[in-house]
């Protein structure tokens, strides 16, 4: 038994862990947003600007009225989002608000006393590279815990005020955009600013998502311990079982059984569906998409 020197001890020792934690936690988001703000202002200043290209959203917004009106970008950036940052104060948060101020100002610093040169003409290359560092500048923003265009935040508070989706409403915004800048620039460059704004938000929610993907696995079989067994020893997977009752047939005879699931990643897929056909070739197989994962077996274990 510790005596009461000991528990003193470890009390003591444990707090200092928590500021560790949390410098590694600020440190992480603010390379984040660090690396975010350089490649939106790369990809405003070296692509889109020169070629009269804009995105979506708040930051579309800012650069259709910086083209109309010769204003600079950065201070529309500040300008146009500055309603959504007091939105995102009452709607999601304090620390919120402030980091995404924090980054859009940054944003604004760096593209007005920084100069990027001018990469291509090709209006091609513009739509899809210029959508690609723009989108992952915000994408990086967001892992980093803040936002470079505030047009989200509206999209979340109005989809909880009128019980529409946060889609519909991105979507609606833009289309409105997409229209002001047919008119007020040319069909053709809305055209290739629409191209832009895929890109951009391919590359979002590439960044955002992860690069890994992974496949939720749900296993339904008589033979639950044996493909038990094949998971945890040849793939070196953890996994959770379930109790289950089914039912089927015309009287609705029904039998219990054990659902197992596990995730794996992409490359274990074919593997897994090996081993399975071996155990079991019956076995009722549902797989989902999985985006990312944390903890786990999963990011622990390194392909061989």
């Amino acid at each position: 038994m510790a005596t009461g020197e000991e528990l003193g001890n470890k009390n003591r020792s444990r707090p200092n862990r928590l500021p560790g934690i949390a410098r590694g936690t600020v440190f992480k988001d603010s390379l984040f947003i660090f690396i975010g703000i350089f490649s939106a202002a790369f990809g405003l200043e070296s692509f889109l600007l020169p070629n009269r290209f804009i995105d979506g959203g708040a930051t579309g917004i800012s650069l259709l009225v910086s083209e109309v009106t010769q204003v600079p970008l950065a201070l529309l950036i500040i300008f146009v989002n500055a309603p959504f940052l007091i939105l995102a104060y009452t709607t999601i948060g304090q620390q919120f608000a402030i980091k995404a101020l924090l980054a859009i100002l940054g944003l604004a610093m760096v593209l007005a006393l920084i100069e990027f040169p001018e990469v291509t003409q090709d209006r091609l290359l513009v739509a899809v590279f210029g959508g690609f560092f723009l989108g992952a500048g915000i994408g990086m923003s967001i892992r980093g815990g803040s936002v470079l265009d505030g047009t989200e935040v509206l999209a979340i508070h109005l989809s909880k005020k009128l019980g529409v989706k946060i889609g519909d409403v991105i979507i609606g915004i833009n289309v409105f955009i997409f229209l002001a800048a047919a008119y007020l620039l040319s069909i053709e460059a809305a055209l290739y600013s629409m191209l832009t704004y895929l890109a951009a938000s391919k590359t979002l929610d590439f960044v955002v998502d992860g690069i890994e993907e992974y496949t939720g696995v749900t296993i339904i079989s008589l033979q639950s311990e044996a493909i038990r067994k094949m998971i945890t020893e040849k793939l070196g997977r953890g996994l959770t079982i379930y109790e289950a009752r089914g039912g089927y047939g015309k009287k609705g005879e029904s039998n219990e059984y054990e659902v197992i699931y596990t995730v794996i990643t992409r490359l274990e897929i074919r593997k897994l569906t090996v081993e399975l056909e071996k155990i079991d070739p019956n076995a009722f197989v549902v797989m989902s998409s999985i985006n990312d994962t944390r903890g786990g077996m999963i990011k622990k274990r390194s392909f061989k």
